[in-house]
């Protein structure tokens, strides 16, 4: 799992930089499934966004958050990455399942 972290506006202090890979430990259980990850951090008006470019084995997504402290916002997004990797592994679950009951009958 590659991890590239891309900031708009400031520079990214060694602080976040050690949070986000503390937080990206939880994404360890996908990590046969993630391919890339582009962390990129900027401001829209007073909210601190935080976008993640996901890229799988064959599918992409991309998770946006905001809010008022950016730490918040990736703890935010983490949660949201999770949630879209477990749906779509269970949709590949299912799909699974349904071909073999499917020869079965």
């Amino acid at each position: 799992m590659n991890i590239s972290i891309t900031t708009r506006g400031y520079k990214a202090p060694e602080r976040l930089k050690s949070y986000l890979a503390d937080k990206m430990k939880r994404l360890d259980r996908f990590a046969d499934q993630i391919m890339n990850i582009d962390a990129i951090f900027s401001y829209e008006k007073l909210n601190q966004v935080v976008e993640f470019k996901v890229q799988l084995r064959k599918k992409h997504f991309i998770v946006k958050e905001r809010s008022d402290d950016i730490f918040k916002s990736i703890d935010l997004a983490i949660d949201n990455v999770e949630r879209q990797i477990t749906k779509i592994k269970d949709k590949i679950r299912e799909h699974d399942k349904r071909k073999i009951t499917e020869m079965v009958e």
